[in-house]
C-alpha cells in the first residue's frame, strides 16, 4: 500500500464531526504537519513504530483490568499512534469551562455539607440529595482546608456533530487515567522525534510536580509526609497509583500500613511509626474506614475518619465528593453555575432525563433505541444499556430493573461523539473519542494540564471508550 493509499482509504462516518478532516479532501490545519509525516512515512515504518509502541507499554507494564474477558483480566493498554490535536482557541474555551465548572461544584458540595442554601432556595430538592448514595452524612459540618474539596478531577468531554464540546460526566471522586496520559507523551516523542516542538505542542510531563506543590499546600509543616494510598496490586489502575507515588517520590502504603492513634495516622516503618500529614487516596469513601463505612473493609484504616474531623490529617479528594459527580446530580450543574457564580455556562451539558420522573420514563421508553441509560452512581461503562444495540428482550429486561428503582437510573440521547483517525491494520480509519483533561484545584486557585486523555473506541462503529471495556488511548496534543 502506497502512502496516497493510506489516506484515499479514510472513510468520513457520516453526520459526524471528524477531528483532522473537515471533508473528504481538506485536513485541518492543526494536523497539516502530522499528516505531512504521515504521507512521506512508509508503511513500513508506521508498522515497525505501531509495534515499537507496543513493546514499550509492554516494558513499562502500563496495563489495566477487563473484568469480563475470558482470556485474562490484565491487558496491556491499548495505544494509537496518531495524536488527536487540540487548537489553542478550543483549549482556552475547555479550560475556562472546566474551571468554571469545578468552582462551581465545589461551592456545591462545601454548601451541602454545611448550610444548605441551594437546597432552602429550592434549586435542588433536598430529596434527591439525601437519597444519592455517594452523600455522607459523617461529612456534615467538617471543616477542610481551604474550603477545598474537590482537588483533582478529570472532567470527560466529548465532541458532537456541532463541533461543540460536551461534558459527558464529573470524575471527582477518584478520577483515574493521568498516568496513560504521561506514557503517551513519552511514546510520541520516541516515535515523532522532532515532531512535538516543530508543532509547538504543549508539555504534560510536569504534572506529578504539580500535583506535588497541590498536596504539599495542604500542611502547614514545611516537608509534610505525603502518602498515597492504594486498594493494592488487584486494583484495575494500580499502576497508576506505583506511577504517581514513584513521579512524586512520596511513600505508595496499602491500609495495613498504616494505624491511628490518638486521632493521628502514622506509616508503620522500619523505625518506627511515622506520622501521615496528607493522604493522597485511591480507595472509595465506603471503604475508606471500617469503623464509620464498610466493616469488612481492609482496604482502609480505621479511624482515619476521625483523625480527618480533628483536622490532624488531609484526605484528597475529601470524603463525600461522590455527591457532586453522581449522574443525578450532573443534570443541575447548569443551575449550580447560574446560582453560585452568577454566571452562564461555558460548556453545555448532554440532555439528560431523569427515571424517576413518570414522563421523562415514558418519553425513553418510548425512544428507547435512540438512549443510552445509565446507573446513576455507574461508572466505568458497566451497567450501561445501549439502546441501538440491545436486542428486544434486553430492552425489556434492562427496563424491568429500572422500574424498581428508576430513581437510580438516567438516560440521555445517543450522540455522535467525533471522530479521529487511527492506524488499524495498516490503514487510517476513523474511530469514535472523548477527552478527560486533568485539573487539580488548592489554594492558589485551579491549574488544568494542557492535554489529557484521549479514549477511543476501538472496534469499529461502537462508542464505547472505557479501557475496562476494550478501549484504547492516543496522545492529546494542545497546541501552543
Amino acid at each position: 500500500m502506497t502512502n496516497d493509499a493510506l489516506s484515499s482509504t479514510y472513510e468520513l462516518v457520516p453526520k459526524t464531526w471528524d477531528e483532522m478532516h473537515t471533508d473528504p479532501t481538506n485536513i485541518r490545519s492543526q494536523y497539516d504537519v502530522i499528516n505531512a509525516y504521515l504521507k512521506k512515512t512508509s508503511p513500513d515504518i508506521l508498522y515497525k513504530k505501531e509495534e515499537l509502541s507496543k513493546q514499550l507499554f509492554m516494558k513499562q507494564g502500563v496495563t489495566f483490568t477487563v473484568y469480563n474477558d475470558n482470556e485474562g483480566i490484565e491487558k496491556i493498554f491499548p495505544f494509537d499512534i496518531v495524536p488527536r490535536i487540540i487548537t489553542a482557541a478550543e483549549w482556552d474555551k475547555i479550560e475556562r469551562g472546566i474551571k468554571q465548572r469545578l468552582k462551581a461544584l465545589n461551592l456545591f458540595i462545601k454548601d451541602i455539607y454545611n448550610e444548605q442554601f441551594i437546597i432552602k432556595d429550592g434549586i435542588i430538592s433536598a430529596e434527591l440529595i439525601y437519597s444519592c448514595p455517594n452523600f455522607l452524612r459523617e461529612m456534615k459540618g467538617v471543616k477542610v482546608p481551604y474550603d477545598v474539596y474537590v482537588h483533582i478531577s478529570g472532567v470527560d468531554l466529548i465532541r458532537n456533530n456541532d463541533g461543540e464540546f460536551y461534558v459527558l460526566e464529573d470524575n471527582l471522586r477518584t478520577p483515574s487515567g493521568v498516568s496513560y496520559m504521561l506514557e503517551n507523551r513519552e511514546i510520541s516523542k520516541r516515535l515523532f522525534p522532532g515532531i512535538l516542538p516543530k508543532s509547538n505542542v504543549r508539555g504534560v510531563s510536569n504534572y506529578p510536580n504539580m500535583l506535588y506543590k497541590k498536596l504539599k499546600e495542604l500542611s502547614i509543616k514545611p516537608n509534610p509526609n505525603i502518602v498515597l494510598l492504594t486498594p493494592g496490586i488487584y486494583n484495575s489502575a494500580y499502576y497508576e497509583h506505583t506511577t504517581l507515588a514513584r513521579l512524586m517520590g512520596i511513600e505508595l502504603v496499602e491500609g495495613s500500613d498504616l494505624v491511628v492513634k490518638n486521632h493521628t495516622v502514622y506509616m508503620k516503618t522500619t523505625n518506627g511509626l511515622k506520622q501521615v500529614d496528607v493522604i493522597y487516596r485511591r480507595v472509595d469513601d465506603d471503604f475508606l474506614d471500617p469503623l464509620e463505612f464498610n466493616a469488612k473493609s481492609v482496604l482502609g484504616v480505621a479511624g482515619i475518619m476521625a483523625a480527618y474531623r480533628k483536622g490532624n490529617v488531609n484526605i484528597v479528594n475529601a470524603p463525600g465528593t461522590g455527591i457532586a459527580d453522581d449522574k443525578a446530580i450532573y443534570i443541575y450543574v447548569p443551575d449550580m453555575i447560574k446560582y453560585y457564580l452568577k454566571e452562564e455556562p461555558i460548556l453545555k451539558n448532554i440532555e439528560t432525563y431523569q427515571l424517576g420522573n413518570p414522563e421523562e420514563y415514558d418519553y425513553v421508553a418510548k425512544n428507547i433505541k435512540d438512549m443510552v441509560i445509565k446507573k446513576t452512581d455507574g461508572s466505568g461503562g458497566y451497567g450501561m444499556l445501549m439502546g441501538h444495540e440491545a436486542s428486544e428482550a434486553e430492552i425489556k429486561d434492562y427496563l424491568e430493573n429500572v422500574k424498581k428503582k428508576p430513581e437510580n437510573f438516567i438516560a440521555q440521547p445517543i450522540l455522535r461523539l467525533s471522530t479521529a483517525p487511527c492506524y488499524i491494520d495498516g490503514q487510517l480509519t476513523p474511530r469514535c473519542i472523548d477527552l478527560r483533561p486533568f485539573a487539580l484545584s488548592g489554594r492558589d486557585g485551579i491549574d488544568i494540564c494542557p492535554g489529557g486523555l484521549t479514549r477511543v473506541a476501538l472496534k469499529k462503529g461502537s462508542l464505547v471508550v472505557n479501557s475496562s471495556q476494550g478501549g484504547g488511548s492516543k496522545d492529546t496534543w494542545v497546541l501552543q
